[in-house]
């Protein structure tokens, strides 16, 4: 089972049925999930996520040690239903991922410890050889707190602090870029933009301190994590300063708007996905599951009117002078389309460059693969308009 040690860190302990005791079989200050028992229940399985990367775990019950079990290095899983045992307890079916390929199952021989894969994803010609790998990078942010990244470099890159480059907020706020197939990076890498991907404060992944640090402070201090992920590339003599996007999707659109709204100088151009621009409207139009949820990040919208106010873009996104690309689901119940309405109404009330597809049929996230597609090629010619071409 997966418990909370000190420190808010999810663990693993086998629960004695009998007595009620649990005995712990990690302890580790990444985070720890438990997987399955072996059908003698001999042997157990646990996943560690550690800053990003997950590796998958097989322990001997009686002693509780655990080795880390012999497949590639980046997003692995165990995703056997009702397990990744296989009756004999033999094999173990794993999901492996990463930022060069994307999800396929492999099988583990537990005995002679080997892996195999088993299933081999459709890419075309895309192999894994023509793909920039992610780069695990750290930087201090505004206050000294270290933030985690993964950065992506286009091969044979000039450094000659020419070239473009992209920050991609993730959604959540609580969650985590992980070391997974992103192919949005994919595209703009392979076209020459350097890409980072930062896990600011609010992210899942670091411990409860850490995920709860931007409460009450949406658009924060977790904003600045992403903009010195912007002066981290700037540093690096790679990136041209006034070639800089920023693209994101529901909290990473949240993220977007609140970026060019807020440090407007920043930006050269941005593509929100889905993002909120209003969290008053947003609690009139979301679910009552999500409401409970923005209250837990932003309090009571009667008492804490004024932080309902400072974190949402709206109080900010008449200042943004990057052009910016709206997309959005017109079916979308967890951020509806009002949201995306409201960015594209002001923008233009305003004077400024935006422009808005709205996908039929599609929600919170986009799952025609016609629309995934068109969707990345907008933001790739977006990008290209107006960071490519800039002088």
């Amino acid at each position: 089972m997966g418990s909370d040690r000190p420190g808010g860190f999810p663990n693993v302990a086998l629960l004695d049925l009998a007595t009620k005791q649990m005995t712990w079989a990690t302890d580790t200050k990444w985070e720890a999930n438990a997987a399955d028992f072996a059908p003698d229940g001999k042997e157990f399985t646990y996943v560690i996520n550690a800053d990003g990367r997950s590796d998958t775990y097989l322990a001997d019950t009686a002693t509780r040690t655990g080795a880390k079990i012999n497949v590639p290095a980046g997003l692995n899983l165990y995703p056997g239903t009702p397990s990744s045992f296989s009756p004999d307890g033999s094999r173990l079916v794993v999901s492996h991922q990463s930022s060069t390929q994307p999800a396929d199952l492999w099988v583990y021989e537990v005995a002679a410890k080997q892996p195999r894969q088993l299933s081999f994803s459709a890419i075309t010609s895309l192999t894994a050889a023509k793909i920039p790998p992610s780069i695990l990078v750290h930087y201090k942010s505004f206050d000294g707190k270290i933030i985690s990244a993964f950065a992506w470099m286009p091969f044979n890159l000039k450094r000659d602090g020419s070239n473009p480059a992209i920050v991609l907020p993730h959604g959540g706020p609580t969650g985590q870029t992980q070391d997974a197939f992103n192919r949005t990076v994919v595209a703009l890498v392979t076209r020459g933009y350097v890409c980072i991907a930062p896990n600011p404060r609010g992210s899942t992944g670091y411990g409860m301190e850490f995920q709860l640090a931007n409460t009450k402070d949406l658009g924060g201090g977790d904003l600045q994590d992403e903009v010195y992920a912007a002066k981290f590339l700037e540093e690096t003599g790679y990136v041209e300063s006034k070639k800089i996007g920023i693209t994101g999707g529901s909290y990473g659109g949240f993220m977007t708007l609140m970026a060019i709204g807020k440090t407007p100088d920043l930006w050269a151009a941005a593509v929100e996905a889905y993002g909120i621009i209003n969290w008053f409207t947003m609690l009139q139009h979301e679910d009552p599951r999500l409401q409970e949820y923005e209250k837990s990040l932003l309090g009571d919208p009667e008492k804490d009117r004024a932080i309902y106010e400072a974190d949402s873009p709206l109080k900010y996104i008449r200042d943004a002078k990057a052009p910016l690309l709206v997309l959005q689901g017109e079916n979308d119940i967890r951020v509806p389309k009002e949201e995306a309405e409201q960015v594209v109404q002001i923008l233009k009330d305003s004077g400024k460059r935006v422009d808005a597809h709205f996908y039929p049929n599609e929600g919170h996230g986009f799952a025609k693969r016609e629309n995934q597609i068109d969707s990345i090629r907008r933001t790739v010619e977006w990008f290209d308009r107006y960071l490519k071409n800039k002088n």
